[in-house]
């Protein structure tokens, strides 16, 4: 096993990394930005390294102070959690060159599914299910109109190398397309450094679920089971629930072995998670995107299989097997607790006066802040996850709403009064919802 970790990342991803390596007893080295001197995170580490300023290109995508960091503390590997430099494919080459374990997928997975249109044609090559769409980039607002005439409106535009919900729009006409083009070009150019685009057929009702997948240190792909992810605002998640009470026994299985087939075609390695639109009217499903590192919403697949998806991650890296029961039992659901308002999910940053956890059984906060910290606005919103487990969905919701409750912030704003209407309502506790669910209670 790994003996020493550095964890290139903050806030709440990098406390529950931090626990787990303290269990396996593995020595843990936290990087910082000057904002982040006392934060949690830092506190818990074995050691810790200022990397640069608040400004996360200075500090915690600082890529050369990152790794004078782990030269200096003499770790061994570095987990990138999720955001930053976590598919970073340059990034996990330099740490491989400098004689370091990178906790995660090759760079070479990272690059192949890094490209919205080059993992689409390899899924596709690989016999995956994917959306009808363009194969090459659309270079002009007249090539992706006609285009679009094969695909059919509306359509999605997307940028090739995006991720997280950004840099997506829907044209519904080509009136729609010529605005929303040049747009999504722009956006993908200024935040990507890439301006390519995509389009692909736009489903008005559809359902996000996802499936996780371990890439194996002897070559074996395990998908362990699905995620439902349907609960967004502005394309980005606020509430997961595993299993998917949309996904049949029949279509689960289908769903594991597309993503198995996912997973294999670009020989992957470590966590990962295979993205999927479900057509609720017709049972078919279509590839999205692969996401080539941990997900913010693992904690609920690990405790419908009783297993730390950090361990194994740890484990693959270190060359060692893995032992992961497949079955699950019960369910889980992650609310996102972000630092925004609960009715228009505009940011809402501040120091933090009260903060309370709620506790009890089947109850886990996986948190970034205390009392005493700030919410500040160069970062994620994400403050906190809090997940409940219980005997079924309906066990599950009930405990979500006294934790809800029990849950004190004060301070930056939160959108627990948005997660309290959620679990009132009736489209929500039927099951039967789809991601425009947030969008119909606003």
């Amino acid at each position: 096993m790994i003996d020493s970790l550095l964890i290139a990342n903050r806030g709440e991803i990098a406390r529950r990394i931090i626990r787990t390596a303290k269990r396996l007893g593995i020595r843990t080295i936290a990087v910082h930005s000057d904002a982040d001197e006392h934060m949690p995170f830092v506190l818990e580490a074995d050691e810790a390294v200022c990397v640069g300023p608040a400004d996360p290109a200075q500090s915690y995508r600082n890529t050369e102070a990152i790794l004078a960091a782990a030269k200096s503390t003499g770790a061994q590997a570095i987990h990138p959690g999720y955001g930053f430099l976590s598919e970073n494919a340059d990034f996990a080459r330099q740490v491989e060159a400098n004689g370091l374990i990178w906790v995660g997928p090759s760079p070479e997975a990272i690059t192949a599914m890094g490209d919205k249109i080059n993992a689409r044609n390899l899924m596709a090559a690989a016999g995956v299910p994917v959306a009808p769409g363009t194969e090459q980039p659309v270079a002009t607002v007249d090539e992706a109109i006609a285009a679009a005439s094969g695909v059919g409106y509306p359509v999605m535009v997307k940028a090739a190398a995006g991720g997280g919900g950004m840099g997506m729009a829907v044209a519904a006409d080509e009136t729609a397309l010529r605005a929303e083009f040049e747009k999504v070009r722009a956006f993908a150019e200024r935040m990507f450094g890439d301006g390519s685009v995509l389009l692909e057929r736009y489903f008005p009702r559809v359902r996000h679920v996802e499936v996780q997948i371990l890439g194996l240190a002897d070559g074996r792909v395990l998908a362990l089971s699905e995620r439902e992810c349907s609960v967004q605002r502005r394309n980005q998640k606020l509430v997961e629930e595993a299993p998917s009470p949309a996904v049949s026994p029949e279509l689960r299985q289908r769903f594991l072995a597309a993503a198995v087939k996912a997973g294999e075609a670009v020989g992957y390695r470590n966590a990962g998670t295979v993205e999927c639109l479900l057509d609720p009217a017709t049972g078919e499903f279509f590839f999205l995107e692969m996401n080539t590192r941990l997900q913010v919403e693992h904690p609920i697949t690990e405790l419908i299989h009783g297993i730390d998806l950090v361990e194994q991650q740890l484990r693959i890296a270190s060359g060692l097997d893995v032992d992961i029961p497949l079955t699950t039992s019960g369910h889980a659901i992650e609310l996102r607790v972000n630092a925004e308002d609960p009715k228009r999910f505009l940011p809402g940053p501040g120091k933090v006066t009260t903060w309370v956890e709620p506790t009890g059984e089947g109850v886990r906060v996986d948190s970034g802040y205390a009392e005493g910290t700030t919410v500040g606005m160069s970062y994620d919103s994400l403050m906190a996850k809090l997940i409940v487990f219980g005997a079924d969905r309906a066990d599950a919701i009930a405990k979500a709403r006294t934790a809800v409750a029990g849950f004190a912030i004060a301070g930056p704003k939160n959108n627990l009064p948005f997660f309290a209407e959620l679990l009132e309502n009736d489209e929500f506790l039927s099951g039967d919802y789809d991601t425009g669910i947030v969008s119909r209670m606003r």
